[in-house]
């Protein structure tokens, strides 16, 4: 075709039909396209070049959003209007429907659910001759049929791709994102998988998930069992969805009072400080690239290009898309941004530290309320989130467990901080928990970073050259272990049977086990030593409660042999609180159930004695000045050993770290970035995309408080917990005073503060008058430490009462304002709101508040229309660049 309206014709004639492919020359050139791809570029602006390709819903977005950038709001208002025109008559013309034939079950179905069924009666058969634990036997086997269902799933999908030339109606409805998705498609054709129980909440604990799974899908119809399992599944849905909406609204509630004040106050605050932004990952699989992460933030330094040196982005510049695509294609590793986690603005937060406005995707203007949009950005997905974990219609979907590494670039391996143990057939086992292997590229970079388990069987030799794809290191995720470390005899100390320990018999496999259990005598403390043939002590093992018994006493053992298998539920190794219950508890800054303790020293690990059952652990620093004594409780697992070398922050015990740790012992920094992760992390799940800078919003609300250490010369007491601004600004002030020390003939009050000037003019009049003069000091500042609120807390204890008396406990906050004497300033927008005033964000802000506006003259308006003519040309001389 020699043009696009040739193409039409030809159309409208029914000379070709919608999908025909066809050559039709465009500017020149030949294109290859079809009729329908013709028809759709009659709807775009003409100054967005010819859309040749497969249109999802994304893309479309994306178009969409261009044409909003190069030709503004009139342009796409019209060029949407035409697109939902377009879209209506041709789904009508379309006429596609789902029928039964375009529900396409794979062949390989059976295979594969056969093949599950037998390894499901391995496992049974395992489980029954006494190898594996009751917990393992189940964990193992809803990782296999979770495997089996998204198998499944993978072949369907592939089928139907194929099926009727790629128009099969099912899959263009789930592939264009218009409806429907891989989940709802799996369920009518491939299998409907697992279920869970319905109870009122998911602890991870076995038999949650029903571990028979329904094998059927709806077009081959589910048996009347089949049916009755999955009724369960569904009125849970229901009866959650009517839960849910209740409490997804009042984390809002309290996500909008503890950020309703902060709004963009002024341009710049001038900070220095920022964030260092790469990529997120999760073990070595990028989860979001840096580039989205730096996108429509500010530049906190220069970023030069490491090949030619010439300057990307400067220090104060808004990162655009261009700009984040040039830096992600030069290779930087990572980004200092400003962040509204390090802004300094006394009051709200700054423009240059947010960035750009999502709503615009223009810089936050002055006056924006951010507090709210970002309050409303978290709780409103909240009803996406569900009160379980992961799960679709009562589908089970749980993440299968991870039990081997592999090297995704080939490199050579370097160990970091490995601890290797020989067993008797010389495989490698990794005996610490924070050895790293690192692999090294032939340009001497760091491509990958793996922390190697405990337990773990190497395969590979420090210094060996790998290839891609290579295993590195495999683990069983559904036991901890404790490792012999070296060759002798084992002792029992305090394992007495019925009293330490109990044999346990299994009933399906009438074997007979040693577990560990909790006494009442608290001064017995069950442990394994290993002693040489001389008797000599070589090691000693603290067992927990429920591990199980692998060795005898007396019996000889080697390097590298298990002495104790610890099943672990694997829900625990994923904090299984998913949803909205641990978005809540994160925004709390809830101490978790059985936190971890975490050691606030770098050093080593030295075991204490045992006392009532309690024993003591000491970390000894690294330069003998500073030792650290920790209590463990009974029956918990101590994750390190005797001589092993520990860091700051890092666990001694199992269990979750609280947040209130990493703040004291990692500083205010860490336990940001650590609620940030977290919370995404739980969002990430479910599929859910939140800008980080909304998160930071409330995370900075949570530190706004400082608990005040010494008061120094300030009207503070020790322990009183004020604003961290306010805290800051009175110590500025008192800097410009001095402290009396002995007021001579003047008439200063010893100890009282005094303005440095006055102080200086009255000893110049009683100099001159030959007087004794007044001696003072400079004044001490007060000195704080941060603490972390939760959001509750948070915003009943800001600034404003009247604020605080319209979010919770009205009596208690109004009784406290009124003894305390406190002064409302009306800074935020809930009390301006209460009292009827205009709220101060927006056009109600003070310095609009007197500003009188004129009626432009003729001179200024035509000044306008020229600026706006010679806008317009330079943007079709770019557009002219674009199409060349």
């Amino acid at each position: 075709f020699s043009s696009l309206d040739e193409v039409i014709i030809a159309y409208n004639d029914q000379k070709v039909g919608l999908h025909a492919r066809i050559k039709v020359r465009i500017n020149g050139e030949l294109v290859e396209t079809t009729t329908g791809r013709v028809i759709f570029n009659q709807i775009v602006p003409d100054k967005l070049q010819f859309i040749n390709e497969l249109l999802t819903k994304k893309r479309i977005e994306e178009i969409v959003a261009d044409c909003y950038k190069l030709l503004g709001n009139y342009e796409t208002v019209k060029f949407l209007d035409r697109l939902k025109d377009l879209g209506f008559t041709y789904a009508m013309k379309s006429g596609a429907t789902i029928g039964m034939d375009d529900v396409l079950v794979p062949e390989e179905k059976d295979k594969f659910v056969e093949q599950a069924y037998e390894m499901v009666e391995k496992i049974q058969n395992q489980y029954e001759r006494g190898i594996i634990t009751d917990g393992e036997r189940y964990n193992k086997i809803i990782d296999i049929w979770t495997h089996t269902t998204n198998e499944v799933a993978e072949k369907m999908f592939v089928h139907l791709r194929k099926s009727q030339d790629g128009f099969n109606p099912l899959f263009m409805m789930a592939d264009s994102g218009a409806r429907g998705s891989k989940e709802q498609i799996r369920q009518l054709a491939g299998m409907r998988g697992l279920f869970a129980k319905p109870q009122k909440k998911m602890t991870g604990s076995i038999g949650e998930i029903i571990e028979s799974p329904i094998t059927a899908n709806f077009k081959e119809g589910l048996t009347v069992l089949e049916y009755f399992i999955s009724t369960h599944g569904a009125r849970k849905g229901l009866a959650d969805t009517a839960l849910k909406t209740a409490d997804a609204g009042y984390l809002t509630r309290r996500l909008v009072d503890v950020a309703q004040d902060v709004t963009i106050t002024i341009e710049d605050c001038g900070t220095i400080m920022g964030l260092r932004i790469s990529d997120l990952k999760e073990g070595e699989e990028v989860i979001e690239p840096m580039r989205d992460r730096i996108l429509g933030r500010v530049a906190a330094e220069d970023v030069f290009n490491p090949e030619t040196d010439e300057i990307i982005v400067e220090a104060g510049q808004l990162i655009d898309e261009d700009i984040a695509d040039r830096i992600s294609n030069a290779g930087i590793e990572s980004v200092y941004i400003r962040s509204v986690l390090t802004c300094e603005a006394p009051l709200g937060v700054c423009a240059k530290c947010y960035g750009r406005n999502l709503a615009t995707g223009k810089m936050v203007d002055i006056g924006e309320a951010v507090g709210i949009m970002a309050a409303q950005s978290i709780g409103e997905p909240g009803t996406q989130l569900t009160l379980r974990t992961f799960h679709i219609g009562g589908t089970a979907s749980r993440i299968a467990a991870q039990s081997q590494v592999v090297a995704k670039t080939a490199g050579v391996v370097k160990y970091e901080n490995v601890r290797i143990i020989k067993q008797e057939d010389g495989t490698s086992i990794s005996a610490r928990r924070n050895g790293r292997i690192k692999i090294i590229d032939e340009n001497n970079r760091v491509v990958a970073n793996f922390v190697v388990p405990y337990g773990a069987i190497l395969t590979v030799e420090d210094g060996q050259a790998v290839e891609e794809g290579q295993v590195l290191f495999r683990w069983d995720p559904y036991s901890a272990t404790i490792l012999c470390t070296h060759t002798g005899r084992v002792k029992f100390e305090d394992i007495v049977e019925n009293v330490t320990y109990k044999e346990e018999l299994d009933e399906t496999t009438g074997l007979r086990q040693r577990v560990i259990i909790d006494t009442r005598n608290r001064n017995l403390s069950p442990q394994i030593v290993i002693v040489d043939e001389e008797g000599r002590h070589l090691e000693t093992h603290i067992l927990p409660t429920r591990a199980f018994l692998m060795v005898r006493d007396g019996q000889q053992v080697h390097a590298g042999d298990v002495l104790v298998r610890i099943p672990r539920e694997i829900a625990k190794t994923r904090d299984i609180t998913g949803g909205l219950p641990r978005v809540a508890e994160l925004f709390e800054a809830r101490r978790p159930k059985d936190p971890a303790i975490v050691t606030e020293i770098d050093g080593v690990v030295e075991f204490g004695e045992v006392r009532k059952g309690v024993r003591k652990l000491i970390v000894n620093s690294h330069d003998g000045m500073d030792r650290r004594v920790y209590v463990i409780p009974y029956g918990k697992h101590v994750l390190v050993h005797d001589g092993d070398i520990v860091s700051a922050g890092e666990k001694l015990t199992e269990g979750a770290v609280a947040p209130q740790d990493i703040l004291n012992i990692l500083g205010p920094n860490k336990v940001q970035e650590y609620l940030v992760n977290e919370i995404q992390e739980v969002y990430r799940l479910q599929g859910v995309r939140i800008n980080d800078k909304h998160i930071e919003i409330i995370v900075r609300q949570m530190l706004q408080k400082v608990r005040v250490e010494d008061p120094g010369d300030t009207m503070y007491l020790e322990g009183d917990i004020v604003d961290k601004t306010r805290f800051l600004q009175d110590n500025e002030k008192i800097m410009e005073k001095v402290v009396v020390v002995d007021p001579g003939d003047s008439k200063f009050h010893q100890n009282k503060l005094v303005d440095r000037e006055e102080f200086e003019k009255i000893n110049k009049r009683l100099d001159i008058a030959g007087k004794r003069l007044a001696k003072s000091r400079p004044p001490k500042p007060a000195t704080f430490t941060p603490i972390l609120l939760g959001i509750t807390k948070a915003a009943l204890s800001t600034e404003s009462f009247i604020s605080a008396a319209s979010f919770q406990e009205t009596t208690r906050v109004l009784a406290d304002a009124a003894i305390a004497g406190k002064v409302d300033y009306l800074y935020g927008l809930k009390e301006n709101v209460v009292m009827g005033n205009l709220i101060p964000a927006g056009t109600g802000l003070n310095k609009y508040a007197d500003l009188i506006v004129l009626p432009k003259t003729a001179a200024e308006e035509e000044k306008e229309e020229k600026e706006e003519k010679k806008e317009e040309t330079e943007v079709s001389v770019v557009n002219s660049d674009v199409v060349k």
